[in-house]
């Protein structure tokens, strides 16, 4: 078995504030989005990605891969949005068996009115809390991240056995010691 490799003080700041920050700011911006045009975080997020396709209509495969969802999670999301007039579901002329998600003139509508309210939301609690330096910096991390997290799983074991070992090799640093200073 191997041993735990615990996070450090910076680690677990970096950690927490990741999961604090997004939560907090995913929650407020969604409050303000219900509040300002009756739509969830989530439905402001189909809608947009759906007005940012050609025709304003994506395959579910499509549409599934862009939000980083599942098929089945965004079918039952769909669903639910189909009861509004957001979206319509169309079968793919030269598949019969795909199914396309539509942004309909209803869904569109709502989502022009609700883009200001949007932004001004993103911009209060994250961008205009931030300097042009932090932002860079952040956008430079998330670029990382979600580098590292759209590689195929293989490569990225490879990258972790790759660092396993280099950590392996550096194991008696003292800034890589655990809580109870043991080499880790």
């Amino acid at each position: 078995m191997t041993e735990i490799r615990w996070l450090d003080d910076l680690e677990s700041r970096a950690w927490l504030g990741f999961v604090f920050t997004r939560d907090l700011i995913a929650a407020a911006v969604g409050r303000d989005s219900l509040r300002a045009s009756n739509l969830t975080y989530v439905e402001y997020t189909v809608l947009a990605r759906l007005a940012d396709a050609p025709d304003h209509r994506r395959s579910f495969a499509e549409l599934a891969a862009v939000l980083e969802w599942s098929q089945s999670r965004l079918s039952h999301q769909i669903t639910r949005m189909e009861k509004r007039g957001l979206v319509a579901r169309e079968s793919i002329p030269d598949d019969a068996r795909r199914t396309a998600a539509v942004l309909t003139g209803k869904g569109s509508e709502v989502l022009t009115t609700a883009e200001p309210a949007y932004v001004d939301s993103v911009r209060r609690h994250m961008i205009d809390v931030l300097d042009r330096d932090q932002l860079t910096a952040l956008a430079d991390i998330y670029d990382t991240l979600l580098t590292h997290h759209r590689r195929p799983a293989r490569t990225r074991i490879s990258a972790l056995d790759t660092a396993s070992d280099q950590l392996s090799d550096r194991r008696d640093e003292p800034h890589l010691r655990d809580r109870d200073g043991r080499a880790g």
